[in-house]
């Protein structure tokens, strides 16, 4: 699934291909990314390695989980603990599953209270209109979390006044439901949507037949207001609350069992932002003021145990200068961010104490420069410092050149550096067999990349081919055993992590009726000891066919393979950790799309077609076939 248009002459580009999850659309304007550079910026113009995700994609494949889809994305490794609601990590191109940053709407929705990572699991699919992944290292932009790339989830806008609502109904008692409400007025919009998900669930633990079941609700809120020709005032808000039962290791097998567990999850982010355009254009400048909040509880047999909770408040200003006909541009940021952590539980054996208060603070200044040095020669270069209060400063850049060799065919580089700061959790954490170390240092990763994307087949066809090698040194394992305490902690490794592979992927249209995409993923990704990383498979790619076989009717088919890889067995005491094999899995996915009427359309989908047996965590089973049926109305 990738949707990147990048040739055409002048302005316009080839067909923006929408894979097989999606009905088959064209545009003749060239994609501006918002992700890429501090100043939005031309798809064309841009070395990274681009996906994007529409709407109608999420919507011509009923997607109820983001994270679904997202087992699409060319080098992007999804590990789901169970089923609906579990505990979900993306990895890409072998990294860790925290450096990943995540934005929603430009806001950080990273959890501090969960190691930094983003949480996949409660994230509904509901009031997206366009998802903007970016692959390899940020921080010279970014800073810390965005080791490995960036994904920004842009929420929908009120496109006009009216209402819509849609319904869901499937195997396991899972309804997915909701309604959205928009108004549009001259220079004002807002809209404001309510989604909300339930589930009996299936077992995920190896025997037994408890089911763990999953309930989710989130609000949507979006607004704009046009001041003048010069300003613009946006305000964003979207928050989730639910809870997922889970099964635990109560007798230390190894193994998860039926347990009466449950965690229960409320997340919430809110941004405001101010944008500024000179009169003659040449001036950009931006404002953002954001929070984003996190707590997480967890309870075994109905009595409270652990809880974690987080907030993290973010000022930001940005500023770009063109010249040169917009030739070059000249771009600046200086951003503020403050963390706060918590953690409450019961003390344990009269000596670990996990009731703490942590807070942290980040400042940070970033400029990039980009220029069209000839029409077909882009270069740019970007460099960022953050002053931590916890850690020594650190000084990130990126460097990138692209060069269009001619109207279907461009090749592309890049080259930087990154950092990933310890987490809360890894340095302060206190669970069941675990203990954080506070003398942790930050990661520090190199990374270069190389591509090339062509149209062929009378440019019905896009093929790009991206090769790219990373160096992590001081990697953070959080399975160090303490012989001192009997538990587990963290250290940074010695040595460095090597992570290298290539991506491909092809998008197109066989016929105006038939729109195709694939991708195929190699990764090799060895830590300090030159032993493989965990949760990453060697293999992995997607097929996809989208097929309108009528005005009204639509089918869309997708496979999604995913290659053998390793996991971690913990043995009784005191038998050591063990290496594991998961086995290698394909999934068969369908869609049949009816299009009632300009207002009503209704869809039937079928998940795990074959009803595949298969682990992406070790112990923790998947669910099998699974069907829905649903309708969308619009008013």
């Amino acid at each position: 699934m990738k949707i990147q248009p990048i040739f055409r002459k002048g302005v316009t580009l080839t067909a923006c291909l929408l894979s097989m999850s999606a009905t088959s659309q064209t545009t003749e304007i060239e994609e501006i990314l918002v992700t890429a550079s501090l100043a939005p910026l031309l798809a064309s113009k841009s070395a990274n390695s681009v996906t994007i995700i529409s709407r109608e994609q999420l919507e011509n494949r009923a997607a109820l989980s983001l994270s679904s889809i997202l087992r699409d994305v060319p080098g992007f490794s999804v590990s789901q603990a169970g089923v609906l609601g579990s505990q979900t990590q993306i990895r890409v191109r072998g990294s860790e599953a925290n450096h990943l940053m995540v934005t929603i709407d430009g806001v950080e929705a990273n959890d501090p209270s969960q190691s930094d990572e983003f949480s996949w699991g409660t994230l509904t699919a509901s009031d997206i209109e366009r998802i903007e992944i970016i692959r390899g290292p940020q921080s010279s932009l970014r800073g810390s979390d965005a080791v490995a790339g960036v994904v920004n989830i842009i929420t929908r806008s009120a496109e006009k006044s009216g209402f819509s609502a849609f319904l869901d109904a499937g195997s396991r008692s899972t309804n997915h439901s909701g309604f959205n409400v928009s108004h549009r007025q001259d220079d004002f919009d807002i809209r404001f949507g309510v989604s909300y998900v339930e589930s009996d669930g299936a077992n995920i633990a190896r025997s037994g037949n408890e089911k763990d079941g999953y309930e989710n609700t989130t609000l949507n809120l979006k607004s704009g207001l046009k001041v003048n020709d010069k300003i613009k005032l946006s305000f964003s808000a979207r928050a989730s609350d639910g809870m997922n039962q889970f099964d635990a290791d109560n007798d230390f097998d190894g193994f998860v069992e039926d347990q009466d567990r449950e965690s229960e999850f409320g997340n919430s982010i809110m941004g405001l932002q101010v944008d500024y355009s000179s009169p003659d254009g040449l001036w950009q400048h931006k404002l953002l003021i954001s929070r984003a909040e996190n707590d997480n509880t967890a309870f075994a047999d109905g009595v409270k145990g652990n809880v974690t909770a987080s907030t993290k408040d973010q000022y930001q200003f940005t500023g770009s200068r063109s010249f040169n006909s917009g030739a070059q541009t000249l771009s600046f940021l200086a951003e503020r961010e403050e963390e706060e952590w918590m953690q409450r539980g019961a003390i344990s054996w009269g000596v670990y104490d996990p009731n703490q208060d942590r807070e942290r603070n980040n400042d940070s200044l970033a400029v990039e420069y980009r220029a069209d040095v000839t029409s077909q020669l882009t270069l740019a270069l970007s460099g960022r410092r953050d002053d931590n209060s916890e850690f020594d400063g650190a000084n990130t850049y990126r460097g990138e050149a692209v060069y269009q060799l001619s109207s279907d065919m461009r090749i592309r580089g890049a080259l930087g550096t990154a950092i990933k700061n310890p987490t809360f959790t890894e340095r302060f954490g206190f669970y069941t067999n675990f203990i954080g170390n506070p003398n942790l240092v930050p990661e520090k990763s190199k990374s270069w990349e190389v591509g090339f994307d062509r149209q062929i087949m009378q440019e019905e066809l896009v093929l790009s081919v991206t090769a790219f090698d990373a160096e992590l040194e001081n990697e953070i394992d959080g399975f160090v055993y303490d012989p001192a305490t009997y538990a587990y902690t963290s250290g940074n490794m010695d040595g460095k992590s090597a992570r290298k592979g290539a991506e491909v992927s092809v998008d197109g249209n066989f016929s105006d009726s038939m729109t195709f995409s694939g991708s195929y993923t190699y990764i090799d990704s060895k830590d300090g000891s030159n032993v493989r990383e965990v949760r990453r498979p060697r293999h992995s790619g997607s097929l996809s066919l989208g097929w309108q076989m009528s005005d009204t009717l639509q089918l869309n088919t997708n496979l999604q393979f995913s290659g053998e890889q390793t996991d971690v067995y913990f043995p009784p005491f005191p038998e050591p950790s063990q290496v594991v094999k998961l086995d290698s899995h394909t999934l068969l996915n369908l869609n049949l799309n009816y299009q009632a009427n300009e207002k009503l359309d209704m869809y039937l989908k079928l998940e795990n077609a074959l009803d595949e047996n298969y682990e992406e965590v070790y112990g923790y089973q998947t669910l099998g076939f699974g069907t829905s049926v649903g309708l969308r109305y619009q008013l």
